[in-house]
């Protein structure tokens, strides 16, 4: 006989329990995940060990797509229900300190191995139809800024561009192009952001890429924020620019490319305005 299916009530107690194991977790301290699970159980309708497990591990699956952190023994298992979602964002909003916490920093190799980074297909509406919870996925992404965030993370956007360097590197090294290898530059380090893109590169045939990297611990899907600045260089530069968006980085950073007119793939949002004084 298949049991009812997860009532707000049970939803909400299983992530807040989980929420509770995740901040032991995060911060170095051991705790009983069996003793979580036994004090939960008889608070729920009937549920069973391996219920609770799984439920634990669709928590970890909504996480992921967020691009938060989450319990590495329960492995992120996809196919939840729209309410579980609903539950993380109740959570979320009763504990905002909880996204306002410095994200942990991901590890700066200053000499990181000249490996390729996989790259996909973007995903689009017509070639990778979104999973049905994605609505759900990307209506918290957008309540709670988790694009903006990813911006505001300088580590993390360090970390992404300094794997594209490498990677870049490797393609032209294994395509027998060492001296185009020697030539990539790391221009938003070396001369500051003003440049609209990041990595100077090279196709083997010797023509420049102009390489703008944008970085998530979040699933392909996750919105990103660009700049007006950017946009300019890409629509001037339309036969060099590339957008290289890298996505769950600190699972092992997967990647797409986007080429201008960045609107045929995405749709373009204005979030700011600059504003000038009239002339009197």
């Amino acid at each position: 006989m298949a049991r009812a299916p997860w009532t707000e009530a049970e939803n909400d107690l299983i992530v807040e329990d989980y929420f509770k194991m995740l901040a032991e977790d995060i911060a170095g301290r051991s705790y009983n995940k069996t003793e979580h699970r036994r004090i939960l159980l008889p608070l729920l309708n009937g549920r069973t060990h391996s219920s609770i497990e799984f439920k634990h591990q669709n928590i970890s699956a909504v996480l992921k797509n967020l691009g938060e952190a989450w319990i590495p023994g329960y492995q992120p298992a996809i196919n939840f229900q729209g309410s579980l979602v609903d539950a993380v964002e109740r959570w979320l909003e009763l504990n905002p300190a909880w996204l306002e916490r410095e994200a942990e920093a991901p590890r700066l190799d200053e000499s990181p191995e000249e490996e390729l980074i996989p790259f996909g297909t973007p995903p689009t509406m017509s070639n990778q139809p979104p999973p049905k919870e994605s609505d759900r996925i990307l209506s918290i992404a957008r309540k709670f800024d988790f694009a903006g965030r990813d911006e505001r993370n300088r580590a993390l956007g360090k970390a992404g561009e300094m794997r594209v360097l490498a990677h870049e590197r490797a393609f032209l090294r294994w395509k027998g192009h060492d001296d185009l290898a020697r030539r990539v530059r790391w221009v938003s380090e070396e001369d500051g952001d003003g440049a609209g893109y990041d990595i100077k590169s090279f196709e083997p045939d010797g023509s420049p890429r102009l390489i703008e990297v944008k970085t998530t611990n979040g699933w392909e899907r996750m919105p990103f924020y660009i700049t007006s600045n950017e946009l300019d260089v890409a629509d001037s530069n339309r036969d060099e620019w590339r957008l290289f968006r890298l996505w769950d980085f600190s699972g092992g950073p997967k990647a797409f490319e986007l080429r201008p007119p960045l609107d045929r793939h995405v749709s373009l949002t204005a979030t700011t305005f600059k504003a000038e004084f009239r002339a009197a």
